[in-house]
């Protein structure tokens, strides 16, 4: 595809993570791409919490880049997968179940709570996956193995879930024990039809509480509720942000959202919301350091 062929919004996206145009289909460019997305297009329920109708649809997920925003995985992916499709690679969307802080054992795709992408190069097969918040840094190719991304440690192995497909097991420290990927392709609709439960049911761990994630060269950066909490090579440290000034001040200063757009008014809706579902979460389990009473959420 040359570039004068390509979508007027691919510029758009690619000064919003901040990279020149890339020629060709390479490793090294897609490697640059996966840094920048999972460094500036924050994992983020914030419209989930307010109420705000979202889709999955790739013009909306893209949509949402270019207004300065983030989203959760199925948005980040898809709008991820749209921007690589149209400079040149071949791209896959699979269904991943995710296991879960706590879950005993792993889930299978069955219900499709995440998306995930893979793409071929020089004859290899990678998973790239933007989606993940704390997740991976940079693509990762397709065979068993560990894998370190700076501080962050992970695991590739084959699943025992999904036949022929690929476990990637996470860092101990980060917000999931695991995704099970399954090995045949995923169209987006798929997604549509679990994406109301996910943005409005209150099973959805979307909706029970809010969850901004960032990732970066030295670590990764999650906010849950009320409480930040840094992952680098010194261990992990957990902050409490008691004010609305705090906590939104973490959300442009640590993840890049300013949110201009939204009105003072649901500004301070929003915060009432996160301050109260964080109270009655430290209400039911009090005896649990902060760090463990994260990976419940």
């Amino acid at each position: 595809m040359t570039r004068s062929a390509r979508p007027a919004w691919v510029a758009p996206y690619l000064a919003r993570l901040g990279v020149d145009a890339p020629g060709a289909p390479t490793l090294d460019a897609l490697r640059a791409l996966h840094r920048a997305h999972v460094e500036r297009l924050p994992y983020e329920t914030l419209d989930i919490q307010m109420g705000v109708a979202t889709s999955v649809d790739r013009r909306e997920a893209v949509r949402r880049v270019l207004a300065g925003r983030g989203g959760y995985c199925v948005q980040l992916n898809t709008a991820f997968g749209a921007l690589l499709s149209a400079l040149g690679y071949q791209v896959t969307g699979h269904r991943a179940g995710i296991q879960g802080r706590g879950a005993t054992a792993p889930s299978d795709a069955g219900f499709a709570p995440h998306l995930t992408l893979t793409t071929r190069l020089d004859g290899d097969a990678w998973l790239v996956d933007a989606g993940l918040g704390d997740g991976l840094y940079e693509p990762v190719r397709l065979a068993q193995g560990p894998v370190e991304h700076g501080p962050l440690r992970f695991t590739l192995l084959p699943s025992r879930v999904e036949p022929g497909g690929w476990r990637l097991e996470h860092d101990p420290r980060g917000s999931i024990t695991a995704m099970d990927v399954r090995p045949a392709p995923a169209a987006n609709d798929e997604f549509a039809a679990w994406h109301p439960y996910l943005a409005t049911s209150p099973n959805s761990r979307l909706v029970r509480a809010v969850c901004v994630m960032r990732r970066d060269a030295s670590g990764a950066d999650v906010l849950m509720g009320c409480v930040l909490r840094r992952i680098d090579a010194a261990g992990r440290s957990t902050r409490e942000l008691p004010t609305a000034a705090a906590w939104y001040e973490a959300l442009a200063d640590v993840f890049g959202l300013r949110l201009a757009e939204i009105s003072p008014q649901r500004r301070e809706t929003l915060w009432e919301k996160v301050r109260k579902a964080h109270e009655e979460w430290l209400s039911a389990a009090p005896k649990m350091p902060v760090d463990e009473q994260l990976t419940t959420m």
